[in-house]
């Protein structure tokens, strides 16, 4: 029995989770540049994977797969920024930094099943 919606993907809802992390640790930012790009960035995992779901083609699929891999990175980039300005503390990095690092192995793992 194959995935028939894209909120049965597990690297899916584990992005939605963590996106709504980050939309909450930085709600009262006034640093709105860097809230903004690190948003975008969690977003994009999650809405990468529903797209290229969406498009009913492995060869898509598989292309944003890619496009949603490389936004964990570009988060986890922002992650270490974020730390290093004092905006989140070590706790807080290493839990969203860990919970990246598992979508992008979920996300590889897809990837090589299709």
């Amino acid at each position: 029995m194959g995935i028939k919606r894209f909120e049965d993907i597990n690297s899916w809802s584990k992005a939605k989770d963590l996106a709504i992390k980050i939309y909450n640790i930085f709600e009262e930012s006034k640093d709105f540049g860097f809230k903004n790009q690190i948003e975008r960035a969690s977003v994009s995992i999650m809405n990468n994977i529903a797209e290229g779901f969406e498009r009913m083609s492995n060869k898509e699929f598989i292309h944003f797969l890619y496009i949603a891999k490389g936004s964990c990175g570009e988060l986890r980039s922002m992650l270490y920024l974020a730390k290093d300005l004092d905006k989140i503390d070590e706790n807080q990095f290493n839990e969203l930094y860990e919970q990246s690092i598992e979508i992008s192995k979920m996300i590889a793992g897809l990837i090589k099943s299709l």
